[in-house]
């Protein structure tokens, strides 16, 4: 008997900036490959942007990894409105204004506390603006929940790769503590395989 994996529909379309599988945005170019899956409610996400968040960068523009941020809609029962589900959408709007990153850490500094309502999409709207993402086609992105499917892929897609809670985080896909110190000794240890 077979054990296939329950189909998940892929979304009408995927963002600007998407990998190739299409559930996530690639930030940088580097040869190792690191995985950040996030929830936009999620206060410890949040605590794992600030504290590994310039780790990051610095690695992203030092060309040693290739970031792929997985936006997922997991805690959307924690609020009234499908918040997570609404943020990673935008974040894909976000993504293909060529602003992905600005947003993603506006929307952790205006992060809305769990049991409420969230940001509504005139604020979501707003924090793009503020980084640069004053065009309409950002807005009428927004408004029109353009990338909501794609959000409901990346969550489904995660879970099917064993992603039981945010932040999790991969170095070449294997998971590691989502910290600092243990991701970066991950990516030596990756570079040492690849390089050697």
């Amino acid at each position: 008997m077979s054990t296939q994996a329950p189909h998940i529909s892929l979304p009408s379309r995927v963002p600007a900036g998407a990998s190739p599988s299409g559930d996530g945005i690639v930030v940088g170019t580097g040869s190792v490959q690191v995985d950040a899956f996030i929830d936009f409610l999620c206060p410890y996400c949040k605590q794992f942007e600030e504290r590994s968040g310039p780790l990051l960068d610095e690695l992203v523009a030092n060309e040693a990894i290739s970031l792929v941020y997985h936006p997922m809609g997991f805690l959307d029962g924690l609020s009234t409105t499908r918040y997570s589900s609404r943020a990673s959408a935008a974040s894909g709007c976000a993504s293909d204004g060529g602003h992905f990153t600005e947003y993603l850490y506006a929307l952790f500094a205006n992060q809305p506390p769990e049991g409420g309502p969230g940001l509504s999409d005139d604020e979501l709207i707003q924090l793009g603006q503020a980084v640069g993402l004053a065009d309409s086609s950002f807005a009428g992105c927004v408004r029109q929940g353009v990338y909501l499917d794609w959000s409901s892929y990346v969550t489904a897609t995660a879970i099917q790769r064993g992603v039981g809670g945010t932040p999790t985080v991969a170095v070449e896909g294997v998971a590691v503590p989502a910290n600092p110190r243990t991701i970066l000794a991950a990516v030596r240890a990756a570079h040492a395989r690849v390089d050697g």
